[in-house]
């Protein structure tokens, strides 16, 4: 019996078969981009026609508001007895602080059934730990014990991404011009950064010499971290995402199949505006979490 309703932010990616199958409640974000408007094709089409007329601006987006998040959780609550949000990381958006914020509006009462994990992490992170989350509903363990479950899991989660390039970071405001040109200069002789999310913050995992095929160089670096807990029987859970890149994605996605047959892929699917806006068309991301 589903005790638990999961709220989770538009930041994370969800296919129509994860909407179905676990009744997620989505906390909309929103994004601005006027300039866009006058642009045909989705939002990664536009980006990349934007970029060749030479359009300045960027897509912007913003947390959900407290009353977003107040919103969602009194529809969660008219369907079960406690809603649990799962937040995109807190050290790089105020998400988790509005979902807070929007637990105090209720009676002490109804706070107690209202449960927030902030994921400290991004995009895919937050959909595996989501769906980690309604698994262990639907197993009837205790609230308390998957928030705990959650917290350990959390920090078994790993994400490593590459970007076609470094353009709509600079353009975002997120990169500095003197390192993204030269960022621009190293992915010409094949130097490539690999980011990751290391406390919390988006950050440069590793760089990776002769790196033009970004499946592989993604599955190699995710290889590293899964092989010692695949060694001991431990269960791996995998998530792709990608910026109008099914092709590298789907080749990422056979690597797993072919070398680890054993890890269980959720989904592979294309990332959302919410992140997309910030790392641009092309990126490319894997996820893992260890149960």
């Amino acid at each position: 019996m589903k005790n638990t309703t999961i709220v989770i932010g538009e930041s994370a990616p969800l296919t129509e078969e994860i909407m179905q199958q676990f009744g997620f409640i989505i906390a909309p974000f929103k994004l601005d981009w006027p300039e866009g408007e006058n642009l045909t094709g989705d939002m990664f089409t536009k980006m990349r026609e934007s970029k060749k007329q030479g359009i300045k601006t960027t897509p912007k987006t913003s947390q959900p508001s407290m009353g977003s998040f107040k919103k969602c959780f009194e529809e969660a609550l008219t369907k079960t007895q406690y809603v649990l949000a799962i937040t995109i990381s807190s050290v790089i958006s105020g998400t988790h602080n509005s979902a807070m914020q929007a637990k105090k509006m209720f009676p002490d009462d109804i706070q107690e059934r209202i449960f927030i994990v902030d994921s400290f992490n991004v995009d895919a992170a937050e959909t595996l730990l989501a769906i980690k989350a309604a698994e262990m509903d639907e197993q009837g363990l205790p609230i308390n014990e998957i928030v705990k479950k959650l917290e350990e899991q959390k920090n078994q989660t790993k994400l490593f991404g590459m970007l076609e390039s470094p353009y709509w970071l600079e353009a975002g405001g997120r990169l500095g011009h003197g390192v993204a040109v030269l960022l621009e200069q190293m992915q010409k002789i094949g130097m490539r950064p690999i980011l990751s999310v290391i406390d919390g913050l988006v950050k440069p995992a590793n760089l990776k010499m002769q790196a033009q095929d970004t499946a592989n160089a993604l599955f190699k670096q995710t290889e590293n971290i899964i092989k010692d807990p695949l060694s001991n029987n431990k269960k791996i859970s995998l998530a792709i995402t990608h910026a109008d890149n099914l092709t590298e994605a789907q080749k990422l996605k056979e690597l797993f199949i072919k070398n680890y047959p054993q890890i269980k892929i959720e989904f592979v699917t294309q990332m959302g505006p919410v992140i997309g806006a910030h790392v641009g068309p092309g990126a490319l991301i894997s996820c893992t979490i260890q149960d």
